[in-house]
């Protein structure tokens, strides 16, 4: 770690050498930031994962930058300490067996920063979820997991913490979230719900190939039966009204998947 016991004295320490002056200094400078980047229309959030396999944190780091995060790494729980105090994140990604600083050990210093955590580890038993989520964890996924279901737990957990992107840039697309408008070229596009919907699935997860069953239960939020014409029918709309023919690719046997890119 990078001399976090090295403070005045007067300055009342506690545990893991973090001071009480720096968290207080973080928060607040976390907070302009966050302030300062709402007026100027800039909305990435940005995301500190500390996962010490190299190719499991390659993987969520790759996926939570196809969604639109701006993502940190490190590989052990020292090096997670030292971003944490250098840097301002909106959430964050522990393993819990680390070297170094334990997950837990992390979440102790990003909970007093007012930072969202999320613990992604193998240990998967009852009693390691109870333990994360009650000391403090505001998720909990087990290794291993589906990318989907990652990506929608962080989007979960800024949504409750209020820390969600209101706009999405993509595709010559602006995307208000809030008002549930989107425009293209200036012009707002006239959406039903559920083509809304559709469009946001696709855009918050860009590059993913997505199954048909998963965009259904995820757009009509209820189980798929079986029968694709219904998600098929509203991606054509879609296409059509937005312009998007050539960023909404049929993958096949399975389903859609969106690419960036500026559409007609």
């Amino acid at each position: 770690m990078k001399n976090h016991s090295k403070e005045t004295k007067n300055v009342s320490k506690n545990d893991y050498g973090f001071t009480q002056e720096k968290r207080k200094n973080s928060v607040f400078h976390n907070y302009l930031c966050r302030c300062l980047a709402a007026e100027c229309g800039i909305f990435m959030n940005k995301i500190l994962v500390v996962e010490d396999e190299e190719a499991i944190a390659a993987l969520i780091r790759m996926n939570l930058t196809k969604a639109g995060y701006q993502c940190d790494l490190a590989l052990s729980g020292d090096k997670g300490a030292d971003m944490l105090s250098e840097n301002n994140y909106d959430l964050c990604l522990f393993d819990i067996m680390l070297p170094g600083f334990s997950g837990y050990e992390l979440l102790s210093y990003a909970k007093s920063l007012e930072i969202p955590v999320i613990f992604v580890t193998a240990k998967g038993t009852v009693e390691d979820k109870v333990k994360g989520l009650k000391s403090g964890a505001d998720d909990y996924i087990t290794k291993p997991f589906e990318v989907l279901e990652l990506l929608a737990r962080v989007e979960n957990v800024l949504r409750r913490f209020n820390k969600t992107g209101r706009y999405i840039n993509i595709a010559g697309l602006q995307i208000d979230t809030t008002a549930r408008i989107v425009k293209k070229h200036g012009e707002t596009l006239k959406l039903t719900y559920k083509e809304y919907d559709l469009l946001l699935l696709f855009t918050r997860n860009p590059g993913t190939a997505l199954y048909r069953e998963t965009i259904y239960e995820r757009v009509w939020d209820s189980p798929y039966m079986g029968d694709s014409r219904t998600v098929d029918l509203h991606v054509q709309r879609l296409r059509k009204k937005a312009g998007l023919e050539k960023n909404i690719e049929a993958v096949y046997k399975v389903g859609y998947r969106f690419v960036t890119g500026e559409s007609g």
